[in-house]
C-alpha cells in the first residue's frame, strides 16, 4: 500500500487573526459539507504507553512518530466513530483510519480487547498488539470546536480549532457526563494541509504577519494537568 503524506502548517493565532483569515477564506474556499453552521465539535480519546512515549516524542520533536486516537463528532457517537493513527515523518503527515461501533469503542475503553485481533481492519489489529505488548492504553479525552474550509486545487484543507478542553483522567469518552475543563490557556490553532502544492490564493489568505509555523499539539496541551 502506497503511503500518502501531506504537508501541514500549524499557527497559533489570535481571535482578531481568526476573524480576518476567516473572511478571506469565505471569499475563495468552501465550508466542509459535514459542518453545521460552519463548524463541528470533535471529541477524541488519545492513547499512550506507561512511559508517555507519544507525549515525549512530540515534546522532543522526534522526526518519526505516531499517535493513536478514537474520534467522533458533534456529541453523537451513534453516527460514526473512527480509530485513527497519525504518523509524521520529516514534517509530513499521513493518517490511517478504521471504523468502530459504539460497542467496540466502549470495549477498548474498558480494556476488553481480545476481539481486536480477529478484526478485518489491520489498524485495529495493530492497536491491539500495542495495547497488549507495549502497554498502550487510553490516556485522555480532548474536546474542541473546529471550523473547516476546503479548496479543491492542491486538496487543501484549512481549519480553525479552539475551545480546547481536557477530560483530565477521565477516559470514558462515550460518557456524556464526563467533566471537561479548559486545557489551560490554549490558543486558537490555524491548520493548513495540502498535497503536492499550496495554491498562492490560499497561501495569501492564511498569512499571519509576525507568526511562525509551529508544532502545537492538542494532546500535549491537554496533558498539562498530568
Amino acid at each position: 500500500m502506497e503511503i500518502h503524506y501531506r504537508h501541514e502548517w500549524k499557527h497559533e493565532i489570535s481571535y482578531v487573526d481568526l476573524l480576518s483569515i476567516r473572511a478571506r477564506l469565505q471569499a475563495v474556499a468552501q465550508p466542509d459539507a459535514h459542518a453545521i453552521g460552519g463548524k463541528y465539535l470533535i471529541r477524541s480519546l488519545y492513547f499512550d504507553n506507561l512511559n508517555d512515549k507519544a507525549l515525549r516524542e512530540k515534546i522532543d520533536g522526534v522526526n518519526m512518530r505516531e499517535k493513536f486516537r478514537i474520534r467522533y463528532y458533534n456529541c453523537d457517537p451513534s453516527k460514526i466513530i473512527h480509530l485513527e493513527k497519525k504518523s509524521k515523518l520529516n514534517g509530513l503527515g499521513t493518517k490511517y483510519s478504521a471504523p468502530l461501533t459504539m460497542a467496540e469503542a466502549q470495549s477498548i475503553v474498558d480494556g476488553n480487547i481480545d476481539w481486536m485481533l480477529a478484526s478485518p481492519h489491520s489498524l485495529i489489529q495493530e492497536l491491539y498488539c500495542k495495547m497488549r505488548y507495549q502497554g498502550m492504553a487510553p490516556k485522555t479525552i480532548v474536546d474542541y470546536t473546529r471550523e473547516p474550509f476546503i479548496y479543491a486545487p492542491g486538496n487543501v484543507r484549512v481549519t480553525f480549532d479552539y475551545d480546547i478542553r481536557t477530560g483530565l483522567n477521565c477516559t470514558d469518552f462515550l460518557d456524556p457526563n464526563c467533566v471537561m475543563i479548559p486545557a489551560g490557556d490554549a490558543p486558537i490553532i490555524l491548520e493548513v494541509k495540502w498535497d503536492a502544492y499550496l495554491p498562492s490564493i490560499i497561501r495569501d489568505c492564511v498569512q499571519t504577519p509576525g507568526r511562525r509555523a509551529g508544532a502545537f499539539s492538542k494532546y500535549a496541551q491537554c496533558r498539562i494537568y498530568g
